[in-house]
């Protein structure tokens, strides 16, 4: 089961491959600190770096690598632009190109698991690039959208902001498989109370502020079933302290057919009608969630073209969830 939906995820991914330009080249970052699993670490720098720049850790799909989501998205692009953020990009030490987003290690503050080794990836940045420590984002789509909801729940002192794709939520693919088809076809459902408790589970001991949360998802997923979006609100509005009945509701925004409903100054959730799990990403509206642009960018598109190979190859996509 779980190679059939990687092979659908890879056909998906070449059906309607993008490179985006970028100034720079991705380097290679190793011996970054504490990696119990062997994440690898990749890093954008754009030429007039500002000063205390802020920080996006960008998280592939499924079956992907560093190097392609830095090439079929516009995060590069658009730091080449503003100059006022850096870009980290973890590569998933999976064959398969997944996330651990299941084990306990992994869901778990400073005990292991992928999400320690992109821990460690923020606290170099931090040490090594001069970045903002209180300007620390994260964003990733389908299996980088899982570990996105992970790493705020299990680190929520790293991160100011998260903007999660086509994803599921904190928790539900817990088990002792990479894969959770329970969680995955949206057979799970808890109460917000038991949704919310799993995210405090994830650092027992943490009392601040939580990072301000995005999901988006679209209605017609095969991959990832429409109802963890559901249960994503739940869990996203007990951990806030909101109601489940957004507070304002936004129809065609940011798309025709996408509604965007916020619950809170804190939490949004938006839906994309009749759109599968390739869901096309919006990164500059990621970039105005983290307040980097103070408004959603107007930055002309992007001509596709060949991308700058670095160590590890190259690998194309386009700008959507993947897999």
């Amino acid at each position: 089961m779980f190679l059939s939906l990687l092979k659908f995820f890879t056909i998906s991914i070449l059906a309607a491959t993008q490179v985006f330009a970028a100034q720079n080249f991705l380097q290679k970052v190793t011996n970054f600190g504490t990696n119990p699993t062997n994440v690898g670490m990749y890093v954008y720098l754009p030429t007039g770096l500002v000063s205390s720049p802020a920080l996006i850790v960008a998280v592939h799909y499924c079956t992907g690598t560093a190097q392609a989501y830095f090439s079929g998205t516009q995060y590069a692009n658009l730091a080449d632009h503003y100059k006022t953020f850096l870009i980290v990009y973890p590569n998933a030490p999976d064959r398969g190109g997944c996330w651990d987003v299941h084990t306990k290690a992994t869901l778990t503050h400073n005990a292991g698991g992928d999400s320690q080794g992109i821990a460690s990836m923020v606290h170099y940045a931090v040490a090594n690039y001069g970045v903002d420590s209180s300007r620390v984002f994260v964003t990733g789509g389908s299996s980088g959208g899982m570990m996105t909801n992970v790493l705020v729940g299990a680190y929520p002192d790293l991160f100011k902001a998260a903007s999660a794709w086509c994803g599921v939520p904190y928790g539900c693919f817990a088990g002792p498989d990479m894969w959770n088809s329970a969680c995955a076809q949206g057979k799970i459902s808890k109460t917000a109370q038991e949704w919310g408790d799993l995210v405090r589970s994830g650092d027992a001991g943490y009392t601040g502020p939580r990072p301000k949360m995005q999901i988006w998802h679209g209605t017609a997923d095969q991959v990832l079933d429409y109802n963890n979006f559901g249960e994503a609100i739940k869990e996203w509005t007990n951990v806030f302290g909101y109601s489940t009945t957004p507070a304002s509701t936004e129809q065609n925004n940011p798309l025709t057919g996408w509604t965007r409903s916020t619950y809170g100054p804190n939490f949004q959730a938006i839906s994309a009608q009749d759109v599968g799990h390739d869901i096309p990403n919006q990164a500059n509206e990621v970039l105005a969630w983290f307040g980097l642009t103070g408004s959603t960018a107007t930055i002309a598109p992007m001509t596709p073209t060949t991308p700058k190979i670095t160590s590890g190859g190259i690998q194309t996509h386009h700008e959507l969830c993947g897999g």
